[in-house]
């Protein structure tokens, strides 16, 4: 083997000679160490190299050596539960092996090669495979199944296939093809910066259901969508983030920390696993995939990690599972591409960035999508990608953002005011929009209510109102206005604090339930009309503010899912005091 030489080092960024037998994106060992690195440009037999670890202490003559191989990560029975870094180490084994912090040259498997697992086949010898056929299954955790599939490339006839307990690198099958005996193990291997093979895409119709009243009831994303959140500092893109990762109703959840401050990723791993998932009663980390690439850990490989996510996000929808990638965030792994753009000397684009952004963000999130999966052909998985922004000072205006914009169809934009007014989630009604209404709006009104696309179109109505009135009320006070006009005024502020804003901290209000989502908006709308019909009897608009009702519908979104008949007992009682005022007081006399 041709072993080439350390000529420059730059920061994550090492350039080698003597490397004309390697190729572009081939995975590399640098130093006496062996660092690991991928190969970004070739120039003759001049490679350049970003480096996924720490570079201190490299220098001009040290070895480099490649492996021939694309940068992998391994698909198999041990994902789950898992934190890795952006390359997919395991870190738990590696604090094992070498304490807290991530040491240079540690090599550790991604993963377990001594756990086993049990295997049960549910195919036979003698019958005829293909890639993503799946021939048994392992319980990976006590809610997820992973179902053992033929890898890439593979086709032909099981000659030998056994049942009971294997570690991930032992032979489970042996399938006879044209070019000889193909063993197959728990575990495969697929590169990342290339997506997963599937029979075909479908149209994504149905919702994933987040839980998040302005999310699922104003902008929601489907599953197999894309969304962004983009937002200044403190705007809650995080805690957004955590939401849906806690409460979608994705099978499978994937999230990825990219570059960002590691006391987020701290409060994820303390708080999963004392979070009962609503549909199984088990711990959240049962269904959860960690990358963890925190802003002090090596730039390169933030680069990777959100490759690194998807691919693993791919193996898990190849099996029929909806699953839901949380990408926090992709202005930290764009600001990775700018750093070594610059240092390869690159043509920079809008604000340093390099020109080839907009087509890695859309090769991102493009492997989005809800897919007939390989194999019997009967398997649908979904892969949904949710994709925090941060665009500096806010401006949404710059780079990353637009890029991302111009792919996704759903966009959640945050606003710093609503965040400063304690008002979360701090999503901008006016500015945010899904272009998956209309897809969705069928599904909803056949699983939901028949009149939800109704109800939704007339509060969205109602706060685009509000907007323009609140421009009357700056230059003249709010006594100018008709009292028709000043209800409009008080029914959006009873959709912005009593449905729009949310508690992420309170242990009823913290989800709800499309079922309750809908009792909520019909209630704070039957307010609007019986208040109209008052005012239209001649009662003044002082004794409608003063109702007692009104404080039952500022609560009803503490009113727990078992007891949802009580929104509806709330509306009763509304009518009966609108009535009440009609019939006993209030009345102008004429």
């Amino acid at each position: 083997m041709k072993i080439g030489k350390i000529v420059k080092v730059s920061g994550p960024l090492v350039v080698a000679k003597d490397m004309d037998e390697a190729n572009i994106y081939d995975v590399v060992k640098v130093g006496e160490k062996g660092l690991i690195g991928e190969i970004i440009e070739m120039r003759g037999d001049r490679a350049s190299i970003q480096v996924y670890e720490e570079t201190s202490g490299l220098g001009p003559g040290d070895p480099v050596v490649t492996t021939g191989e694309p940068l992998s990560v391994e698909l198999g029975p041990g994902l789950m539960e898992s934190m890795f870094d952006g390359i997919q180490r395991p870190l738990e084994a590696i604090r094992a092996i070498a304490g807290n912090f991530l040491t240079k040259g540690v090599n550790v498997p991604s993963l377990d090669r001594s756990r086993k697992w049990n295997f049960v086949p549910n195919a036979k010898i003698g019958d005829e495979v293909s890639a993503g056929f799946a021939i048994g299954t392992v319980v990976e955790t006590t809610v997820i199944t992973q179902t053992i599939m033929i890898p890439n490339g593979i086709s032909g006839t099981i000659s030998s296939i056994k049942e009971g307990e294997f570690t991930v690198d032992e032979v489970i099958a042996e399938v006879e093809t044209s070019d000889g005996i193909v063993q197959i193990t728990l575990m495969q291997k697929w590169p990342v910066r290339r997506g997963r093979p599937y029979v075909r895409k479908l149209n994504p119709i149905e919702p994933l259901v987040t839980g998040q009243r302005v999310i699922d009831t104003f902008f929601p994303v489907t599953k197999g969508g894309t969304a962004c959140v983009p937002g200044p500092f403190g705007s809650g893109k995080t805690v957004v983030q955590h939401q849906l990762a806690k409460w979608s109703d994705a099978e499978i959840i994937v999230y990825i920390g990219c570059g960002e401050r590691g006391n987020e990723m701290t409060d994820v791993l303390n708080e999963f696993p004392e979070l009962k998932d609503p549909k199984t009663g088990e711990s959240l980390m049962k269904r959860t995939v960690l990358i963890a690439n925190t802003s002090n850990m090596p730039v390169a490989a933030r680069e990777a990690s959100v490759y690194t996510g998807i691919t693993i996000a791919e193996y898990y929808r190849d099996m029929g599972y909806s699953v839901a990638v949380m990408a926090d965030s992709t202005s930290r792994w764009a600001e990775a591409l700018r750093e070594m753009s610059g240092r390869l000397e690159e043509m920079p684009g809008d604000e340093g960035y390099p020109a080839y952004l907009g087509s890695r963000v859309a090769d991102f999130y493009e492997r989005s999508g809800k897919v007939v999966c390989l194999g019997d052909g009967e398997r649908e998985g979904a892969l949904t990608v949710i994709g925090a922004v941060s665009p500096p000072g806010g401006d949404l205006s710059e780079p990353v953002t637009q890029a991302t914009l111009r792919i996704v169809k759903v966009f959640w934009g945050l606003d710093a005011q609503l965040a400063y007014r304690r008002h979360f989630p701090a999503i901008n009604w006016l500015e945010s929009y899904s272009l998956y209404l209309d897809k969705i709006g069928k599904w909803t009104d056949d699983n939901v209510a028949d009149d939800w696309v109704e109800l939704r179109m007339k509060a969205m109505t109602i706060l685009q109102e509000e907007a323009k009135l609140d421009e009357i009320v700056r230059l003249v006070g709010v006594d100018a206005l008709s009292e028709k006009d000043r209800l409009k005024l008080e029914v959006a502020k009873s959709i912005r604090e009593d449905y729009l804003q949310q508690n992420a901290f309170h242990e009823v209000d913290t989800y709800t339930s499309l079922d309750k989502q809908y009792r909520m908006l019909k209630l704070v709308l039957a307010f609007q009309t019986e208040a109209e019909k008052a005012l239209a009897a001649g009662v003044y608009f002082k004794k409608i503010l003063q109702m007692q009702v009104r404080d039952k519908i500022a609560r009803a979104k503490y009113i727990p899912e078992t007891e949802m008949s009580k929104i509806d007992d709330i509306i009763v009682d509304l009518a009966k005091e609108v009535e009440k005022l009609i019939t006993e007081g209030g009345v102008i006399s004429a």
